[in-house]
């Protein structure tokens, strides 16, 4: 039984190793625009509403009001998702510089960069 025991925490470790050694592929920014142009089938425009809205409300909920100070601050009524989506692509047009950068990064910037916060 105790070499069963080792075995099997012998496995585990290497299979632990591996995986922290595969690269994660995460959404460049390219990847992202791509999927967001218009006009956009179902799903790439389903996936695209779904990925920003789940990058904005990401920053929402992880920010600490009292440790950090927002940076993205969207008035109301909020514009309609498909305007700043139209406008992100835009964006990244004009920033090629952030093509091959993280998706979600580069989202959050371009929302800090068209809804800056106020001075209170």
């Amino acid at each position: 039984m105790k070499k069963v025991l080792v075995v099997l925490a012998a496995l585990g470790a290497f299979s632990g190793l591996v995986q922290a050694q595969e690269k994660i592929q995460v959404l460049s920014t390219q990847e992202l625009v791509n999927v967001c142009k218009l006009p956009a089938s179902p799903e790439s425009r389903s996936f695209c509403v779904g990925y920003a809205t789940s990058v904005y409300d990401t920053y929402l909920v992880t920010r600490h009001p009292q440790r950090a100070k927002p940076f993205i601050c969207v008035k109301q009524p909020a514009p309609q998702r498909d305007v700043v989506i139209g406008d992100f692509v835009k964006w990244a047009g004009e920033n090629q510089q952030f093509a091959d950068k993280p998706a979600a990064g580069v989202f959050l910037g371009f929302l800090a960069d068209r809804f800056p916060c106020g001075k209170k």
